[in-house]
Protein backbone atom coordinates (compact mmCIF):
# COMPACT_ATOMS: atom_id res chain seq x y z
CA UNK A 1 0.00 0.00 0.00
CA UNK A 2 3.12 2.17 0.69
CA UNK A 3 4.39 1.49 -2.34
CA UNK A 4 0.86 2.48 -4.27
CA UNK A 5 1.03 5.62 -2.65
CA UNK A 6 4.38 6.84 -3.26
CA UNK A 7 3.75 5.72 -7.22
CA UNK A 8 0.34 7.47 -7.34
CA UNK A 9 2.20 10.82 -5.60
CA UNK A 10 5.17 10.88 -7.98
CA UNK A 11 3.05 10.10 -11.11
CA UNK A 12 0.79 13.13 -10.20
CA UNK A 13 4.05 15.40 -9.20
CA UNK A 14 5.22 14.38 -12.78
CA UNK A 15 1.94 15.28 -14.18
CA UNK A 16 1.92 18.51 -12.13
CA UNK A 17 5.38 19.54 -13.69
CA UNK A 18 5.09 18.54 -16.75
CA UNK A 19 1.63 20.81 -17.22
CA UNK A 20 3.69 23.65 -15.10
CA UNK A 21 6.59 23.32 -17.98
CA UNK A 22 3.71 23.65 -20.73
CA UNK A 23 2.23 26.65 -18.74
CA UNK A 24 5.64 28.56 -18.69
CA UNK A 25 6.70 28.00 -21.91
CA UNK A 26 3.57 29.56 -23.33
CA UNK A 27 4.64 32.62 -21.07
CA UNK A 28 8.16 32.71 -22.75
CA UNK A 29 7.71 31.22 -25.97
CA UNK A 30 7.47 34.47 -28.05
CA UNK A 31 10.38 35.31 -26.27
CA UNK A 32 12.48 32.63 -26.62
CA UNK A 33 11.42 32.96 -30.68
CA UNK A 34 12.98 36.61 -30.41
CA UNK A 35 16.12 35.57 -28.43
CA UNK A 36 16.51 32.65 -31.14
CA UNK A 37 16.27 34.92 -34.13
CA UNK A 38 17.77 38.00 -32.82
CA UNK A 39 20.25 36.99 -30.49
CA UNK A 40 21.81 33.59 -30.58
CA UNK A 41 21.53 32.50 -34.20
CA UNK A 42 23.31 35.52 -35.42
CA UNK A 43 25.95 34.54 -32.46
CA UNK A 44 26.20 31.26 -34.24
CA UNK A 45 26.36 32.37 -37.62
CA UNK A 46 29.24 35.12 -36.97
CA UNK A 47 31.06 32.26 -34.92
CA UNK A 48 30.75 30.01 -38.22
CA UNK A 49 31.94 33.11 -40.63
CA UNK A 50 34.83 33.89 -38.57
CA UNK A 51 36.38 30.57 -39.25
CA UNK A 52 35.05 30.80 -43.29
CA UNK A 53 36.78 32.75 -46.00
CA UNK A 54 33.81 34.80 -47.72
CA UNK A 55 32.95 35.81 -50.96
CA UNK A 56 32.01 39.53 -51.84
CA UNK A 57 28.25 38.68 -50.30
CA UNK A 58 29.40 36.75 -47.35
CA UNK A 59 28.75 33.47 -49.20
CA UNK A 60 31.28 30.72 -47.52
CA UNK A 61 33.67 29.48 -49.57
CA UNK A 62 36.38 27.17 -47.40
CA UNK A 63 37.25 26.74 -44.31
CA UNK A 64 40.07 28.88 -42.25
CA UNK A 65 40.03 27.69 -39.10
CA UNK A 66 41.50 30.70 -36.45
CA UNK A 67 42.99 32.60 -39.00
CA UNK A 68 41.38 35.26 -38.64
CA UNK A 69 41.65 35.79 -34.88
CA UNK A 70 45.55 35.16 -35.19
CA UNK A 71 45.14 38.21 -38.10
CA UNK A 72 43.55 40.19 -35.65
CA UNK A 73 46.21 40.64 -33.03
CA UNK A 74 49.10 40.01 -35.19
CA UNK A 75 48.26 42.63 -38.23
CA UNK A 76 46.35 45.58 -39.07
CA UNK A 77 44.87 48.28 -36.12
CA UNK A 78 42.96 45.72 -33.76
CA UNK A 79 44.96 47.18 -30.65
CA UNK A 80 44.69 50.56 -31.30
CA UNK A 81 41.01 50.30 -32.07
CA UNK A 82 40.72 48.73 -28.65
CA UNK A 83 42.56 51.34 -27.03
CA UNK A 84 40.64 53.85 -28.71
CA UNK A 85 37.31 51.87 -27.37
CA UNK A 86 38.70 51.87 -23.76
CA UNK A 87 39.24 55.19 -24.03
CA UNK A 88 35.67 55.99 -25.25
CA UNK A 89 34.20 54.09 -22.25
CA UNK A 90 36.25 56.00 -19.49
CA UNK A 91 35.67 59.17 -20.87
CA UNK A 92 31.71 58.63 -20.86
CA UNK A 93 30.93 56.05 -18.41
CA UNK A 94 32.53 57.97 -15.30
CA UNK A 95 31.22 61.50 -16.24
CA UNK A 96 27.88 60.22 -17.38
CA UNK A 97 27.38 58.63 -13.73
CA UNK A 98 28.81 61.70 -12.32
CA UNK A 99 26.69 64.03 -14.31
CA UNK A 100 23.62 61.96 -13.92
CA UNK A 101 24.17 61.62 -10.36
CA UNK A 102 24.09 65.47 -9.91
CA UNK A 103 20.89 65.78 -11.84
CA UNK A 104 19.09 63.02 -9.85
CA UNK A 105 19.83 64.63 -6.97
CA UNK A 106 18.80 68.32 -7.97
CA UNK A 107 15.83 66.67 -9.41
CA UNK A 108 14.92 64.82 -5.86
CA UNK A 109 14.34 67.94 -4.00
CA UNK A 110 10.79 68.89 -3.30
CA UNK A 111 10.26 72.17 -4.90
CA UNK A 112 7.37 73.65 -6.66
CA UNK A 113 7.86 73.19 -10.18
CA UNK A 114 10.32 70.27 -9.92
CA UNK A 115 8.40 67.70 -12.47
CA UNK A 116 9.29 70.46 -15.56
CA UNK A 117 13.45 69.85 -14.58
CA UNK A 118 12.88 66.16 -14.00
CA UNK A 119 11.65 66.44 -17.11
CA UNK A 120 14.20 68.87 -19.00
CA UNK A 121 16.81 66.52 -17.01
CA UNK A 122 15.31 63.29 -18.73
CA UNK A 123 14.57 64.74 -22.18
CA UNK A 124 18.07 63.38 -24.03
CA UNK A 125 16.11 60.16 -23.14
CA UNK A 126 13.87 60.59 -26.27
CA UNK A 127 15.95 62.05 -28.73
CA UNK A 128 17.02 60.07 -31.25
CA UNK A 129 21.33 59.50 -31.99
CA UNK A 130 20.60 60.82 -35.79
CA UNK A 131 18.98 64.29 -34.17
CA UNK A 132 21.39 64.11 -31.80
CA UNK A 133 24.41 64.14 -33.42
CA UNK A 134 22.57 66.59 -35.92
CA UNK A 135 22.33 68.91 -33.39
CA UNK A 136 25.67 68.59 -32.31
CA UNK A 137 27.43 68.83 -35.48
CA UNK A 138 25.81 72.58 -35.58
CA UNK A 139 26.85 73.04 -31.84
CA UNK A 140 30.46 71.63 -33.21
CA UNK A 141 30.19 73.62 -36.73
CA UNK A 142 33.88 75.74 -36.65
CA UNK A 143 32.45 79.02 -38.20
CA UNK A 144 29.12 78.84 -37.04
CA UNK A 145 28.34 77.08 -34.57
CA UNK A 146 27.48 78.13 -30.83
CA UNK A 147 30.50 77.16 -29.16
CA UNK A 148 33.29 78.70 -31.62
CA UNK A 149 30.29 82.44 -30.65
CA UNK A 150 31.08 81.59 -27.28
CA UNK A 151 35.14 80.96 -27.13
CA UNK A 152 35.47 84.14 -29.29
CA UNK A 153 33.97 86.40 -26.95
CA UNK A 154 35.83 84.60 -24.35
CA UNK A 155 39.17 85.92 -26.78
CA UNK A 156 40.20 82.71 -27.34
CA UNK A 157 40.91 81.18 -30.89
CA UNK A 158 38.28 78.63 -32.66
CA UNK A 159 38.54 74.52 -32.20
CA UNK A 160 37.92 72.42 -34.67
CA UNK A 161 36.11 69.77 -32.94
CA UNK A 162 35.58 67.10 -35.45
CA UNK A 163 38.32 67.39 -37.65
CA UNK A 164 41.34 67.88 -35.35
CA UNK A 165 42.12 64.53 -33.84
CA UNK A 166 43.52 65.93 -30.65
CA UNK A 167 39.25 66.55 -29.99
CA UNK A 168 37.67 64.68 -32.27
CA UNK A 169 37.57 61.80 -29.79
CA UNK A 170 36.48 64.07 -26.67
CA UNK A 171 33.65 65.58 -28.70
CA UNK A 172 32.11 62.79 -29.60
CA UNK A 173 32.19 61.26 -26.00
CA UNK A 174 30.44 64.88 -24.97
CA UNK A 175 27.42 64.06 -27.47
CA UNK A 176 27.32 60.38 -25.78
CA UNK A 177 27.85 61.81 -22.25
CA UNK A 178 25.02 64.24 -23.06
CA UNK A 179 22.85 61.28 -24.95
CA UNK A 180 23.04 59.04 -21.77
CA UNK A 181 21.78 61.85 -19.24
CA UNK A 182 17.89 60.87 -20.00
CA UNK A 183 18.12 57.57 -18.93
CA UNK A 184 21.43 58.09 -16.23
CA UNK A 185 18.93 60.54 -14.44
CA UNK A 186 15.96 58.58 -14.54
CA UNK A 187 17.44 55.76 -13.03
CA UNK A 188 19.13 57.44 -10.08
CA UNK A 189 16.29 59.34 -9.28
CA UNK A 190 13.95 56.26 -9.10
CA UNK A 191 16.89 54.78 -6.74
CA UNK A 192 17.09 58.06 -4.65
CA UNK A 193 13.81 57.92 -4.43
CA UNK A 194 13.80 54.53 -2.57
CA UNK A 195 15.71 55.72 0.43
CA UNK A 196 13.83 55.82 3.50
CA UNK A 197 13.52 59.90 4.17
CA UNK A 198 14.09 58.28 7.89
CA UNK A 199 17.21 57.75 7.87
CA UNK A 200 18.46 61.84 6.95
CA UNK A 201 16.33 62.43 9.72
CA UNK A 202 18.45 60.02 12.56
CA UNK A 203 21.30 61.64 10.80
CA UNK A 204 20.68 65.23 10.73
CA UNK A 205 19.35 64.30 14.85
CA UNK A 206 23.03 63.06 15.11
CA UNK A 207 24.55 66.08 13.76
CA UNK A 208 25.61 64.89 10.42
CA UNK A 209 25.83 66.92 7.48
CA UNK A 210 24.71 67.21 3.60
CA UNK A 211 27.97 65.55 2.94
CA UNK A 212 28.21 63.10 5.36
CA UNK A 213 24.71 62.14 4.76
CA UNK A 214 25.50 61.57 1.02
CA UNK A 215 28.69 59.85 2.04
CA UNK A 216 27.40 57.28 4.38
CA UNK A 217 23.45 56.99 3.23
CA UNK A 218 23.05 57.74 0.32
CA UNK A 219 26.07 56.13 -2.02
CA UNK A 220 25.51 52.86 0.31
CA UNK A 221 22.11 53.03 -0.38
CA UNK A 222 22.35 53.62 -3.98
CA UNK A 223 24.87 51.54 -4.26
CA UNK A 224 22.90 48.65 -6.51
CA UNK A 225 21.30 51.39 -8.65
CA UNK A 226 24.98 52.53 -9.55
CA UNK A 227 25.80 49.23 -10.01
CA UNK A 228 23.26 48.44 -12.66
CA UNK A 229 23.84 51.77 -14.28
CA UNK A 230 27.34 51.36 -14.46
CA UNK A 231 27.35 48.07 -16.27
CA UNK A 232 24.71 49.04 -18.69
CA UNK A 233 26.81 52.57 -19.40
CA UNK A 234 30.38 50.32 -20.12
CA UNK A 235 28.53 47.83 -22.37
CA UNK A 236 26.50 50.86 -24.39
CA UNK A 237 30.10 52.54 -24.85
CA UNK A 238 31.61 49.43 -25.32
CA UNK A 239 29.38 49.25 -28.64
CA UNK A 240 28.96 52.86 -29.30
CA UNK A 241 28.40 53.38 -33.55
CA UNK A 242 25.95 55.98 -34.53
CA UNK A 243 27.82 59.01 -33.24
CA UNK A 244 31.14 58.27 -35.03
CA UNK A 245 29.22 56.92 -37.72
CA UNK A 246 27.58 60.65 -38.37
CA UNK A 247 29.67 63.06 -36.89
CA UNK A 248 33.62 61.39 -37.72
CA UNK A 249 33.24 58.09 -40.02
CA UNK A 250 36.48 57.03 -37.61
CA UNK A 251 38.29 59.90 -38.56
CA UNK A 252 40.32 62.03 -38.72
CA UNK A 253 43.24 60.26 -39.00
CA UNK A 254 41.25 57.29 -37.57
CA UNK A 255 41.15 59.03 -34.13
CA UNK A 256 37.53 57.75 -33.64
CA UNK A 257 38.13 54.46 -35.41
CA UNK A 258 36.04 52.34 -32.58
CA UNK A 259 36.29 48.40 -32.75
CA UNK A 260 31.98 48.37 -33.58
CA UNK A 261 33.22 50.98 -36.18
CA UNK A 262 35.68 48.82 -37.71
CA UNK A 263 33.48 45.92 -37.71
CA UNK A 264 31.30 48.23 -39.71
CA UNK A 265 34.12 49.18 -42.27
CA UNK A 266 35.34 45.87 -42.75
CA UNK A 267 32.05 44.30 -43.68
CA UNK A 268 29.74 47.01 -45.82
CA UNK A 269 33.07 49.02 -47.34
CA UNK A 270 35.57 46.18 -47.60
CA UNK A 271 33.10 43.03 -48.07
CA UNK A 272 35.66 41.19 -45.54
CA UNK A 273 32.71 39.55 -43.52
CA UNK A 274 34.64 36.97 -42.21
CA UNK A 275 37.24 39.36 -40.34
CA UNK A 276 34.80 41.64 -39.03
CA UNK A 277 32.66 38.57 -37.66
CA UNK A 278 35.63 37.21 -36.03
CA UNK A 279 36.24 41.17 -34.75
CA UNK A 280 33.04 40.66 -33.60
CA UNK A 281 33.20 37.66 -31.64
CA UNK A 282 36.02 39.30 -30.06
CA UNK A 283 34.45 42.13 -28.91
CA UNK A 284 31.86 39.59 -27.55
CA UNK A 285 34.37 38.30 -25.13
CA UNK A 286 35.86 41.42 -24.00
CA UNK A 287 32.86 42.65 -23.03
CA UNK A 288 31.74 39.29 -21.76
CA UNK A 289 34.91 39.19 -19.56
CA UNK A 290 34.69 42.77 -18.33
CA UNK A 291 31.17 42.61 -17.06
CA UNK A 292 32.04 38.92 -15.21
CA UNK A 293 35.00 40.83 -13.50
CA UNK A 294 33.01 43.79 -12.73
CA UNK A 295 30.32 41.48 -10.50
CA UNK A 296 33.21 39.55 -9.34
CA UNK A 297 35.15 42.60 -7.91
CA UNK A 298 32.47 45.35 -8.18
CA UNK A 299 29.46 43.42 -6.93
CA UNK A 300 31.25 43.07 -3.28
CA UNK A 301 30.84 46.40 -2.50
CA UNK A 302 27.00 47.05 -3.64
CA UNK A 303 25.12 46.80 -0.17
CA UNK A 304 21.96 45.02 -0.69
CA UNK A 305 19.34 46.20 1.71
Amino acid sequence: MDLQLRATLKDGGGRVGLRDLRRAMLYIGPSLVVFILFVFYPLVKSIRLSMHETNIIGVEKYYVGFSQYVEIFTAGNFGENLWLTLLFTIYTVIPGLVIGMFFAYIANWRLKGIGVFRTIFASPLVVAVASASMIWMLIFNPSAGILTFFLSKLGMSQVNWLSDPKWALISVCVVSVWRSLGFNTIVLLSGLQTIPEQLYESARIDGAGPFRQFKDITLPMMSPTLFFVFIVSMINALQTFGEINILTQGGPAGATNVIVYSIYREAFFNFHFSYASAQAIVLFFIILVLTVLEFVILEKKVFYR
